[in-house]
């Protein structure tokens, strides 16, 4: 298969051997040491966040070698690009989706947790911190959608369609993280429905993705909003429910699934690739 990356210019750079499962197997080797230091230390970033999350890098970097490997400096540059690449979204629209989504989620939860009668604290958001947490929440973002997006999603789309990619994605995506959720001291129920919300809200972040021209900015934001929704929920996000969040992520991405064609997610037209032997 020859993929081509797009950078922020009109250039592309072909890519000649993009292979997804090499990108997924790579990204759990090299985030071995941080689990390895995380096992040992049990240290923590954030509450609820240990030291193992610092593999954020891992995506980004798996797909640098690998596009490295395929284009050589000038795919590296191109892909980095993306980071960027907000011109492609031509709709001023898809920012209100891609950056109110989540807080309008997490809001819905705290409603049916008061509703059901649990003690939710009110949550305590403080402009200045939550605008510094967002500026580091987009940098690991990044790291990780340069991977997720950047290199792993394109090539699935055009092999299995936009919903089979994204919950193949969703999967991989949901299993990396379990590792630190134990290391974050989450009980199995806590994790298993989390799987089930992270994998649906990929099948949304996909969605948006395809809607935005392919914009990895754009999912690197909406990746950062997921997590300052997350620790803005009282307290440090202690008090996040995954079953609650789960459910309506899932109920969001069953409308984004109907609403739009599965094949593509996109009101754009479906565009058969041309050549369809490029393995997972």
């Amino acid at each position: 298969m020859r993929q081509s990356i797009e950078g922020g210019s009109s250039a592309t750079i072909p890519m000649k051997s993009t292979s997804p499962l090499i990108f997924f197997l790579l990204v759990f080797v090299l985030s071995v040491p941080f689990l390895v230091i995380g096992a040992l230390t049990g240290l923590q970033l954030l509450p609820g966040i240990p030291v193992a999350a610092l593999a954020f890098v891992c995506p980004g970097l798996a797909a640098v070698i690998l596009v490295y490997q395929e284009s050589r400096a000038a795919g590296v540059k191109a892909l980095l690009r993306r980071s960027f690449d907000y011109r492609r979204i031509t709709s001023n629209f898809w920012y209100l989706p891609i950056v109110l989504l989540l807080p309008i989620v997490s809001v819905l939860s705290f409603g049916v947790q008061r509703l059901i009668g649990v003690p939710v604290p009110s949550p305590q958001i403080v402009m200045v911190p939550t605008l510094g947490l967002l500026l580091v929440c987009f940098v690991a973002a990044l790291g990780e959608e340069l991977g997720w997006s950047g290199y792993a999603i394109d090539p699935m789309q055009e092999r299995w369609g936009a919903l089979t990619a994204s919950l193949l994605v969703g999967l991989v995506w949901a299993a990396w993280h379990i590792v630190p959720l134990v290391q974050a001291h989450r009980s199995l129920a806590w994790i298993a429905w989390w799987c089930v919300g992270t994998v649906a809200l990929r099948v949304v972040m996909v969605w948006l993705y395809n809607n935005t021209g392919k914009s990895v900015f754009a999912m690197a934001l909406l990746h950062a909003m997921v997590n300052v929704s997350w620790q803005s929920f009282p307290i440090h996000g202690s008090y996040f429910d995954p079953r609650i969040n789960g459910l309506i992520m899932l109920v969001l991405a069953t409308a984004v699934t109907v609403a739009w064609r599965p094949r593509n997610l996109s009101a754009a037209p479906i565009v058969e690739p041309r050549n369809r032997h490029a393995g997972l």
